[in-house]
Order: C-alpha cells, then structure tokens, then sequence
C-alpha cells in the first residue's frame, strides 16, 4: 500500500480547493493552522487552544464544511481501521494472518461497518497518516499482532483517544486484546511429543519481538520443566534473521550435533516446514528418525510430505472477535479493559505419529 507524507502546515487561504464540496484541508488553509488540529477539532478531542479552536470553527461555517464523521453517524455507519506490519512475501503467503483479516472483514461488514487496512512504516505516524487519506479519524482502531507496531507506538495510539482492540498482541495496560492462548498451544504441543516418549527434544524459536511466539517458547518450556526435563540450550539453536527459511537453518544446526534430537517442537508452521526440508535432505525420515510438531494450522500443512501435526490457532475466529470487542466499546462505551484467549487444539497428523524407539 502506497503511503505519503503530507504537509501538517496548510497556510495560504489559495489552497482552497475548487470542489464543490470543501475538505478539512480546505478547512485548514482558511483557518492558517495545521491538518491535525482540524481533525482534533472536527473530532471533538483535547489539545488545540480557544483561540485555534474557534478559527477552525468559524472557518468550517463559512467554507459549509460538514464533518464526514457526522455523515456517517447520522447513518449509523462506522469506519474501522486495520492497522499491521508490513509482512514480508514469506509471512503474507503462509495464510496466517489472511485468515485473521477474513474474520475482521466478514464481521465489520455484517454489522454494517466499513473497514480500512493501513500498513504501519516504522518512523511514521498511522494516525496522520489515516487523517490524511479519510480526512477524519476512524471511529475505532484494531490493531494486529506487534513486531513492528511497538508498545511505543501502541501508547501513542491509544493516547488519542481512539478505542483500540489488539489482536495476537497484549499490553499490561488498559486496551482491549484478543489473542490464541499461545502458552498453552507451546505447553500442549510440547506434552504431545512427550506422551510419545521423547525426551530430546528441541526447539526452533521465532523473533522475540512478537509477543505470540514468546508465549508458545515460554510454554514448551514450562512442559519440559513439568516432566523433569533439563532445558538443553544446544537443543535451542538462535533466530536466524534476514533469511526466508529461518526453520531450515535452524534445523540444519541441530542436525550438526553430535546427538541430534528425536523430536522438533516449532514456534510456527513456517518454521516446521523450513526444518522438514532439512531433515530430508539429510536423508532421515519423519517421523521415524525426528518427529515434529508445529503451531498455527496453515493450510500448507495439511498438504506437506508427510502432513505436519500443528496446533489449531482459530485465526478466523480472532478477527471475528475482535471486531465484536470494538463494536460493543463504539456502542456502550466504558468497558473495563479485558484481555480475552481463545482456545486451540492439537491437529494430530503424520509428522509425529511414531514413538522413538
């Protein structure tokens, strides 16, 4: 998606546009102040002076200017805005978070919503961004998955009042979350291989920037804890940057060992399915020389050689829910912040189904 920098300062009355229907940039060249004042004003939110205050409303009485917001209102219609990192080819082709964007789309336009997408570029702000494109604020603000999209960033969204709904992302701070019970996903997953008998077992870690993939290493170590089991730090090979098959070259590192492990525990499908090539063209067979499991249920692993087994993450059922959290806060208003998990499940395929021997 094409972004631009706009101009904040608009000061020449001769910039007014010839359009029958004046803009808040129209709004701002008459009234000599900057774009986001406007919006701050046509929005009726804090941080713009008495004096700038008034300008911009005497400028927006003489000018006809009738606020998109009030249209739209008038109509019950809300505009929603998607905000996300910009994902690399490998991230956007693996289905994950098309998924999540399907259950979001589906559920704004069944409550009558419409629904912005917007590619967050570390360095500029998405808010004036989207002030610039819609000329208004959106009315609410779902924001998927962090990486790029800092705790920084986030704060600064939500000091502006908007509401804020975060998805597969949390803060110990008072905005809305919907997120899988990723924990959980890396404890059951970690439990599978272990009900099998393995006990070496290793794990391809994903960037630590992603609160998700934290969590899922975070609960395949508490199984192995839970079993007695000594966190082997051989056995947990460093993210590998910069490279599109990051499980692939973390799997080439455990093959290197002089014991190499029974069993792969993987943060994400994707990396599964890099250590899978790995582990063939080494000449082993899976399951019966390395099992391994994965977390997400892509719909490339359901097709892999053999099948991956994977931990469900209801995807779909994410986005659905967290534009149901934003639509109950645009309708009542005033909830107290909640951070709400929904629940997977081991999908059992070929790529574990054979205990060690």
């Amino acid at each position: 998606m094409k972004q631009e920098r706009h101009s904040e300062r608009v000061m020449s009355p001769t910039n007014v546009s010839s359009a029958s229907q004046p803009n808040m940039r129209d709004v701002a060249a008459r009234a000599g102040v900057s774009l986001s004042a406007v919006s701050l004003v046509v929005n009726d939110r804090p941080g713009v002076g008495p004096g700038k205050r008034a300008r911009v409303l005497a400028a927006m009485d003489e000018l006809g200017y009738v606020p998109a917001g009030r249209r739209i209102t008038a109509t019950d219609t809300k505009v929603l805005g998607l905000l996300m990192e910009s994902l690399s080819q490998q991230a956007s082709s693996d289905g994950f978070y098309t998924r999540i964007i399907a259950g979001i789309e589906d559920a704004a336009f069944h409550l009558g919503h419409r629904l912005l997408l917007h590619l967050y570029r570390p360095g500029i702000d998405p808010i004036s961004d989207i002030r610039a494109l819609m000329g208004r604020d959106v009315d609410g603000l779902i924001i998927a998955n962090d990486g790029d999209v800092t705790e920084e960033v986030i704060r600064q969204i939500a000091a502006t009042g908007i509401p804020v709904v975060l998805v597969e992302s949390y803060l110990d701070y008072a905005i809305h979350a919907v997120t899988a019970d990723n924990f959980t996903a890396g404890l059951m997953a970690t439990q599978h291989l272990i009900d099998l008998g393995h006990r070496r077992i290793s794990a391809l870690r994903g960037p630590s920037k992603y609160s998700s993939l934290r969590d899922r290493l975070r609960g395949h170590h508490t199984a192995l804890l839970e079993h007695g089991i000594a966190l082997d730090h051989d056995l947990q090979p460093p993210h590998v940057s910069g490279h599109p098959q990051k499980g692939y070259l973390q799997m080439r590192q455990l093959l290197a060992l002089p014991e190499r492990p029974t069993a792969v525990f993987a943060v994400s499908d994707k990396s599964a399915l890099g250590a899978m090539v790995a582990i063939k063209e080494a000449g082993l067979r899976i399951p019966e020389d390395i099992s391994i499991i994965g977390i997400d249920d892509v719909a490339e692993s359901g097709y892999s050689v053999p099948p991956l087994t994977t931990y469900h993450v209801p995807k779909y059922n994410m986005g659905e829910t967290a534009v149901a959290v934003l639509h109950d806060l645009l309708s009542a208003g005033g909830r107290a912040p909640a951070k709400t998990m929904l629940l997977g499940h081991i999908v059992v395929r070929q790529s574990t189904d054979v205990p060690p021997s």
